[in-house]
């Protein structure tokens, strides 16, 4: 029932995105709190005493936090429909290292390439591109990373396609040009209706990185 889950939510987080589509993929009915981070909710702050940060579940009253962490737990409650992570445990951990890699490599290096200026976005632009070549190299021919199912790599990542225009606008590059398979894969991704519905559009999201550029080079 929608009223024992409710997620902590923000339009533009990446973070929120891979629950939205997890929710969706389960086919589960939640209801959706978005929060304003410049003046964070006190369920916010009493569910995330920690962090203090979104997406946060609630499911029967209970928290759960961190995006890769909630998806898990969504996967694993609501374990009858849509898997997100394999049966097999070598498989299952090899899931979890890319989704952790694109937390390491993809999130921290892409936010400098539509963040900075000069030579920092130069290196951040190189590391970038590699990154998505290892990533490029991990996905194959493969339908999705996975294979042939669309599971929890792809949910990790999937939400960083909002950034593409972004990256390929302030980084001056193409990222089909370097990596057309995985623009192939993100669009494959997009086809699905858990993906296309929790997804923003690019160009939106571009502007509201702006602003937050604008006003981080304010202070």
């Amino acid at each position: 029932m929608s009223d024992e889950i409710i997620l902590l939510d923000f339009w533009s987080s990446p973070f929120a995105m891979r629950v939205r589509i997890a929710l969706a993929e389960k086919g589960i009915d939640y209801e959706a709190r978005e929060e304003d981070l410049s003046n964070k909710s006190s369920l916010l702050l009493k569910m995330n005493p920690v962090h203090k940060q979104i997406p946060v579940l609630i499911h029967k009253g209970r928290p759960v936090c961190e995006s890769l962490i909630i998806v898990q737990y969504i996967d694993e409650v609501w374990s009858h429909k849509s898997p997100l992570l394999p049966s097999h445990p070598y498989h299952r951990a090899n899931a979890r290292f890319w989704a952790d890699f694109v937390d390491k490599k993809i999130y921290p290096t892409g936010k400098l390439v539509w963040g900075a200026t000069g030579e920092v976005q130069e290196a951040a632009k190189k590391e970038l591109i590699e990154s998505m070549k290892v990533l490029e190299g991990e996905l194959g021919d493969k339908p999705y990373f996975g294979g042939e199912s669309f599971g929890f790599t792809d949910v990790a990542l999937i939400p960083f396609y909002t950034w593409f225009y972004s990256l390929e606008t302030c980084g001056d590059f193409s990222i089909i040009a370097n990596c057309p398979n995985l623009v192939a894969w993100a669009k494959r991704c997009m086809q699905r209706e858990s993906v296309s519905k929790s997804l923003p559009d690019q160009y939106k999201v571009y502007c509201f990185l702006m602003e937050l550029k604008k006003k981080f080079e304010a202070k």
